[in-house]
């Protein structure tokens, strides 16, 4: 078990970044007034990348350009890249003469002279900077607003060089400047932005168990995010291995779909000089651009509610061609929300403990509470449900404190997953209700009105760690969480009128209705009852197609009634009433007969189980169902308030209107 929890900056660290982040901050003041507060991020984040990354280039930048003059005319983008990154010393390089402080002598070309600067870097980078970011736009509304200039001076006044800044400081130095813009635009935030007092609790959990293994000398892990964001996971991740192992490696992936938020993501990598083409653009779910990934941990807040519907082709191609070999084989969610989808996403990247000395993969993921229970046995949700609780994938849910998100409200819950859990885990499912740990903040950002302490984070890490029992933390049996839906069925009581009105309702032929009608006036107490006064009156016994059709317009003369003689089929067997069908949630190991026995029957004695409804995986009766109410392990009865002390309210009030009532007739 973990020792710490994510571990504290130093003073010294702590000062070092404050001083960085609040250059970087002035900068963004100057742009008050022609730009709006959530543009100061898009506008300055990507000048402290360029500066960054012009720091880093500068030792080796001589080499590059003698480089560039050998290459021959002609040769693809991916050779150019390789040989000019291999004089850079990095995985990127640029090709010009530029950099922030050259530009500043040329004031009247300055526009251009960035532009060129810009197209001089390697495929990589110009992705970031010209297709995710869209800097040369930026620069020209920097430009006309007369700021251009003032923006590069200033930038290029401060010192981003690897040997004064190491590559974790500008990380985290980085990460807090993505976090106080998120917060300055709080309106967009939660759309691609985690509180950090949320990741800070996903991290712990993670690591929780695993302090022996990355702390050893030289370990190298790695870490997947599928809605990565702007990295704010990945990246507190790599700090809490850096301060506990300053020699450990954790080599970051992940995926992110909004333009912007990839371009922060990248850059960030390219900062702390991770590899960043493990960091891909796009839908995770429709184009996995790391299909053949396998990591040690992976951590995510996937939009919640998400709809599919723009790409459910895609899903429904892999789930019906691969199955189980795909990512989607126990099921699919309703479109309307594919926060399931992530999960299953995020177990396809777990390796194999098997196959790797018995160090599987963790997961901890963010999601509201319609994963929980959304869906009935035999559903999407339930099936998904079923196959990560039957393969013992499952460790803890944590319900966090509402109002925790700058965009929503609503309750949340974080998910453990492994597939490497110990012995007296095996088979059990731990829920941690810490809905109220909870400190509240001194100013509101958008929804997040609540912050989660550190002291708190350490008390439901230690819970989970510990595998408390108590009033907070309750130990299941994962099959505690399954239950089999049983169809009831009662029989078909129905009476039986002829009248004239129904005779001519119906579309019989004109000899049924002839024979019918020599039973108006008559009433049946069953179907066979009329069946044989009806052959009676036919003077012979029913041939098939006119049986047939009787048989379907038998509603037209059925009447319910709870007195009448039950209904049988041609073999003697009660027919189902659809009316009254009910269905049942046996709890699994429950024998379905003795349920029926102790909870239906004592009701309605006449009830029978539908035994041709079986489960499509285990062939039972009944249809499996799995769904976690977390609400209800929780619950604690509040008796009502006495009858008497209600009544001495409600006198009280009464008498204050009396009062109010005199002054105003007064």
């Amino acid at each position: 078990m973990s020792k710490s929890q994510l571990p504290q900056a130093t003073p010294a660290d702590q000062t070092k970044k404050t001083n960085y982040v609040q250059l970087v901050w002035n900068i963004a003041e100057t742009l008050r007034g022609d730009f709006r507060p959530h543009q100061y991020g898009t506008i300055t984040l990507p000048f402290v990348v360029l500066r960054r990354l012009e720091c880093v280039l500068q030792p080796t930048r001589s080499s590059v350009l003698e480089a560039a003059g050998k290459i021959p005319k002609g040769a693809d983008d991916a050779i150019r890249d390789k040989l000019l990154n291999r004089a850079s010393k990095k995985r990127f390089h640029n090709t010009t003469k530029w950099t922030l402080e050259k530009l500043k002598g040329d004031p009247d070309q300055l526009l251009n002279n960035l532009n060129a600067y810009l197209a001089g870097f390697s495929t990589n980078v110009r992705d970031i900077f010209i297709e995710r970011f869209k800097l040369p736009t930026l620069l020209e509304d920097l430009d006309k607003a007369d700021l251009l200039f003032k923006v590069v001076e200033k930038f290029a006044e401060i010192d981003l060089h690897p040997t004064n800044v190491p590559n974790h400081e500008m990380g985290s130095i980085f990460e807090e400047l993505i976090r106080r813009f998120a917060e300055v635009s709080n309106e967009t935030a939660g759309e691609h932005f985690t509180p950090r007092d949320v990741v800070s609790l996903v991290i712990d959990l993670l690591f929780l168990f695993d302090d022996d293994i990355l702390t050893a000398a030289g370990v190298v892990r790695s870490m997947y995010d599928p809605t990565a964001g702007t990295g704010g996971i990945l990246s507190l991740a790599e700090e809490y291995l850096y301060r506990i192992n300053p020699g450990a490696k954790l080599i970051l992936f992940g995926q992110e779909i909004n333009p912007e938020s990839y371009a922060i993501c990248k850059a960030d990598l390219l900062i702390k000089d991770q590899d960043p083409d493990n960091i891909k653009f796009g839908n995770t779910l429709s184009s996995d651009g790391l299909e053949d990934l396998k990591v040690d941990y992976m951590g995510a807040n996937p939009p919640y509610g998400v709809d599919w519907g723009k790409i459910r082709q895609a899903i429904l191609d892999e789930f019906e061609k691969q199955g189980f070999n795909g990512r989607f084989g126990p099921g699919l969610p309703r479109v309307s929300d594919g926060s399931l989808l992530f999960v299953l996403q995020m177990i396809s990247k777990m390796k194999d403990p098997a196959a790797n000395g018995g160090q599987g993969s963790r997961i901890a993921v963010v999601l509201n509470g319609s994963p929980l229970f959304t869906g009935g046995a035999g559903s999407g949700e339930s099936n998904i449900r079923r196959w990560i609780i039957e393969n013992d994938l499952l460790e803890a849910i944590i319900a966090l404190p509402e109002s925790l998100f700058y965009n929503t409200g609503i309750a949340t819950y974080i998910w453990v997953l492994t597939n490497r859990k110990p012995k007296e885990r095996r088979g059990k499912i731990q829920l941690v209700n810490a809905a109220d740990l909870f400190v509240p903040m001194r100013k509101s950002l958008g929804d997040k009105r609540r912050e989660i302490s550190a002291d708190q984070r350490k008390e439901i890490t230690r819970m989970v760690g510990e595998f408390e029992k108590g009033p907070r933390s309750k130990i299941f049996e994962g099959t505690e969480f399954g239950y089999r839906r049983i169809t009831v069925e009662r029989p078909l009581r129905w009476r039986f009128e002829i009248t004239k009105e129904n005779i001519e309702a119906t579309t019989l032929p004109a000899e049924t209705g002839k024979t019918l009608a020599k039973l108006i006036g008559k009433t049946f107490p069953s179907y066979q009852a009329f069946i044989k006064a009806y052959e009676e009156a036919r003077g012979s016994k029913l041939k098939g197609p006119e049986e047939k059709a009787l048989l379907k317009a038998r509603s037209f003369f059925g009447k319910p009634d709870p007195a009448a003689d039950i209904t049988r089929d041609k073999d003697g067997n009660p027919e189902a009433d659809p009316d009254l069908r009910d269905t049942e949630n046996v709890p699994l190991g429950k024998d379905i007969n003795e349920y029926l026995a102790e909870e239906v029957l004592p009701h309605v004695p006449d009830a029978w189980i539908d035994t041709t409804k079986t489960d499509p995986q285990d062939g039972k009766v009944g249809i499996v169902g799995y769904e976690i109410n977390f609400n209800r392990q929780f619950y604690t009865f509040t008796p009502p308030r006495p009858l008497a002390e209600v009544r001495a309210d409600v006198r009280k009030k009464e008498a204050r209107i009396l009062e109010l009532l005199k002054e105003i007739t007064l």
